[in-house]
């Protein structure tokens, strides 16, 4: 069988390369503490898209650092109240997508809120002002500032603050909340469930952002995650602040937060794939002590897992 990475019985017991940081905990804590004072000043406007079974709907909240965060949200029409909710995130650099992708889980009688990451496709900000490069790529935003200002710690508390968002909404059943997505989605789908652990089950697929250092050292810092490659090129060619460079991403590396989750856990991972090798992902789901299982597709790469979405709304439907 081809491989790109290791064994598949040493993926279940690998462990991870990136550092954590010694602050980790110290450092989350702060952040959430950061995110409860914020005033989300939620606003839900009408959309103009219009079909039978649902409303689709415009939901703004402030996120930390005062940024606007928009989230696209489908409320079916004929549901029980309350009903469960599932929160979408998208991939990489894109946004949330057109309103029918979350029509088969209204017609399921689901609210679905699928957020626009801050700076990437969609409508949410990005407030900007750190220290260092903002050049090509979101994972070293604010790598040169404060630990507090890199951005994806940001993108993580909105995740976390809409799941929050979500479960205030009178016709949401706040104990049946699930978060879905793929790659950078599916990453957030773990950090979202890790920062509020009141979520029920999490259905991510091929996740981005675990285990920086092991993507480095298997020469895979391209497509995805080519920006740390141009980092070290352009501001540390001689890698004298490797180690310190990569202790500082384990801040906001999933795997350092997959123990937090306290849901059920259904992962998807193609053993082919080169842009998220699974030994990242491996590294994550590995650390995740509530109930898991791994659904391992062995001829796929970084792409849509063929019946994976189907198995993810059977899953979420045994909330």
């Amino acid at each position: 069988m081809p491989t790109i990475d290791m064994p598949l019985e040493q993926l279940g017991t690998y462990a991870g390369r990136n550092p954590k940081p010694a602050d980790f905990d110290a450092y989350w804590a702060r952040a959430l503490a950061e995110m409860r004072d914020v005033d989300p000043a939620v606003e839900i406007v009408e959309s103009g898209f219009e079909v039978p079974g649902a409303d689709c709907l415009h939901l703004y909240f402030t996120g930390v650092g005062g940024a606007r965060i928009h989230a696209k949200y489908v409320r079916p029409k004929h549901a029980k109240e309350p009903h469960p909710a599932v929160l979408q995130f998208h991939g990489y650099a894109h946004h949330s997508g057109d309103w029918i992708d979350k029509l088969g889980y209204a017609a399921a009688g689901f609210s679905v809120l699928a957020m626009d990451c801050r700076g990437q496709g969609g409508r949410s900000e990005d407030r900007g002002g750190v220290k260092g490069t903002t050049f090509r790529g979101h994972i070293v935003r604010g790598l040169d500032d404060h630990p507090d200002r890199l951005l994806f710690r940001d993108i993580f508390l909105d995740a976390a603050q809409l799941a929050g968002i979500a479960m205030s909404l009178p016709e949401v059943d706040a104990g049946r909340v699930g978060t879905i997505g793929g790659s950078q989605g599916g990453g957030l789908a773990l950090a979202c469930a890790a920062l509020e652990p009141r979520i029920r089950r999490t259905a991510p697929s091929v996740p981005f952002l675990c285990d920086y250092k092991r993507v480095w050292e298997m020469d895979l810092a391209r497509d995805a995650y080519e920006e740390l490659r141009t980092y070290f090129r352009l501001f540390d060619p001689q890698h004298k602040r490797e180690e310190a460079i990569f202790e500082r991403l384990g801040y906001v590396d999933v795997q350092h937060l997959a123990d937090r989750i306290r849901g059920e856990v259904m992962m998807g991972v193609g053993l082919l794939d080169t842009v998220c090798p699974p030994s990242t992902q491996f590294a994550a789901y590995n650390r995740i002590v509530a109930g898991k299982r791994m659904e391992i597709y062995h001829d796929y790469v970084h792409e849509r897992l063929a019946d994976f979405e189907d198995k993810a709304l059977q899953f979420m439907l045994g909330m």
